[in-house]
């Protein structure tokens, strides 16, 4: 056994109670909110800000920037220096970074926070790999899910917040409310996590071109990024064309009215913890093809009724919720199935694995806006089907 698998099994390794699990659910959906808030105020944050409509996106895309670039350089951090210190210092820096944009006044002072925002809010990705270290294997999935039903709740619930927050006060708030929670989680994290002090000891460029040998030879992760990345292509394109939608001539809905179609999202972070579950009782393959054939058939129901009807509307909640479920239970069974390759890589595996999905979402949101605007939602629709499809395909050569 190499000194690096001793990682894994150190005699102080404490496995994750009840109360541990919930304190790192619930700070990776706190911190996963940070990067969603911006998404409804950027109409608001670019008219006070003074930027022109054509910049509007910027104020989106720097916070996702930011953490695009965090998953590929600060997350592998995991696998090379004590990861409590590492989450509670990039917590640090996304509460002052929210304090800088909330006080705000010029663009580039806010992209600039925006950006910070985001570079610090990929604690998240270094708590996940953490969680699953604090897990034995009979119990990993459940752990892992979870916490990542946490990470879930986090991203639905955030823009109807945002959006509510606004309304009654101002987006400034938002992001002052948010710097306040985070200086109270530093405070907890440093308090109620335990001490994980990797055992590799190699340098920083070394740990950084590892991650291309690991994803030239894992297939594992091969496969599980690229299922995700067309899940998570879905996932975007659905939330940035639904909206466009529902204020639509067909449909009317108020900002309000979005807001309250947004948290029927929430009842897909359900399918965490569930497929946590299914996956250690060794069912990861059966789980796999159920969420890509929800994710499809979330698409397909959309077109039984037509626009602008009662049972349209209906059918684009439980749309939504079929779409969650099937993306928030595929990420936990391709988690769990790359951390099973090593504890000593699991931080690099966690960045290349996200930051691969990630982009698929970029995709999807970008073509999503495209094909909404040459074809509404009929072809930004089939296009959302065809992500799934082509998932399910290549799984079926597994």
């Amino acid at each position: 056994m190499t000194m690096e698998a001793l990682d894994e099994q150190a005699p102080g390794r404490r496995e994750a109670s009840a109360g541990l699990t919930f304190l790192l659910a619930a700070s990776c959906g706190l911190l996963a909110a940070n990067i969603y808030y911006p998404q409804p105020l950027a109409g608001p944050i670019g008219a006070a800000l003074g930027l022109p409509a054509s910049a509007t996106g910027l104020v989106v895309t720097l916070t996702q920037l930011g953490y695009g670039i965090g998953l590929l350089l600060v997350v592998p951090l995991g696998d090379l220096v004590e990861n409590r210190k590492l989450i509670a210092t990039l917590t640090g820096l996304a509460m002052l970074a929210l304090l800088g944009a909330g006080l705000s006044t010029q663009p580039a002072t806010f992209l600039t926070a925006a950006f910070l925002v985001g570079l610090g809010s990929v604690a998240i990705q270094v708590l996940v790999p953490y969680a699953a270290h604090l897990a034995s294997d009979a119990l990993r999935g459940r752990i892992v899910g979870n916490v990542m039903s946490g990470l879930m709740l986090g991203i639905m619930l955030a823009r109807p917040v945002a959006s509510l927050v606004a309304e009654f006060s101002s987006w400034h708030m938002v992001f002052f409310a948010s710097a306040a929670v985070m200086a109270v989680l530093a405070v907890v994290i440093v308090r109620g996590l335990p001490k994980r002090v990797p055992a590799s000891r190699f340098g920083y460029g070394t740990l950084l071109a590892s991650m291309a040998h690991l994803l030239l030879t894992e297939r594992i992760l091969q496969r599980r990024a690229f299922y995700h990345f067309c899940l998570f292509g879905a996932f975007s394109l659905f939330w940035t064309t639904t909206p466009l939608l529902l204020a639509g001539p067909a449909f009317g809905l108020s900002q309000g009215g979005i807001a309250l179609f947004a948290l029927a999202g929430v009842a897909g972070a359900i399918a965490a913890p569930i497929a946590g579950r299914v996956a250690d009782h060794g069912w990861t393959k059966p789980a796999t093809a159920f969420a890509m054939v929800a994710a499809g058939a979330a698409f397909l129901i959309t077109h039984i009724a037509p626009a602008g009807s009662g049972l349209a509307l209906g059918l684009l909640v439980v749309a939504a919720i079929l779409l969650d479920f099937g993306v928030s239970g595929h990420i936990v069974l391709a988690q769990r199935a790359i951390f099973m390759l090593g504890a000593q890589y699991r931080g690099r595996l966690n960045g290349l694995f996200m930051s691969i999905f990630y982009s698929g979402g970029a995709v999807g949101s970008a073509v999503g806006g495209w094909a909404y605007a040459q074809g509404g939602w009929p072809l930004a629709s089939w296009i959302g089907f065809a992500f799934p499809v082509v998932a399910l395909i290549c799984f079926a050569t597994e």
